[in-house]
């Protein structure tokens, strides 16, 4: 498990190895990870956009942007939490991934969270430090 807490607001992030959706022979290797947002901060937030930096074992690196998360926009009250799964396929058995929400307030201010930086990792292989 990886975590991050910016402005009272906690992202945790599991990921695991899909091994039914993988096929190393074709150069595919397919993870999840289920991240969990709690608020813990005194004030209503909506999960506007999202920003992700994917670097696999080789090095590369792809940019994802886009609004909301799993075709959401969540908002948590103080205390409330979300949870979703997504997934990141690969052309290498390892890789990490770092993001960052861009949040909203009820005051309609704008302001970033971070996404801990968390590894991918073939089950049974040695980390490699991407």
């Amino acid at each position: 498990m990886y975590s991050a807490t910016t402005n009272n607001i906690a992202v945790s992030v599991e990921p695991f190895y899909l091994d039914d959706r993988s096929d190393p022979s074709e150069g595919r290797y397919v993870w999840a990870y289920r991240i969990t947002i709690d608020n813990q901060s005194d004030e209503w937030v909506k999960l506007v956009a999202r920003y992700w930096q994917i670097t696999d074992g080789a090095g590369r690196v792809e940019e994802v942007i886009g609004e909301g998360v799993v075709g959401e926009q969540p908002e948590l009250d103080p205390g409330d939490s979300y949870q979703y799964t997504s997934g990141c396929p690969l052309p290498t058995p390892s890789g990490i991934m770092v993001g960052r929400y861009t949040m909203q307030n009820d005051r309609g201010e704008l302001f970033e969270i971070d996404i801990p930086a968390f590894s991918l990792d073939l089950p049974g292989k040695p980390r490699v430090v991407n």
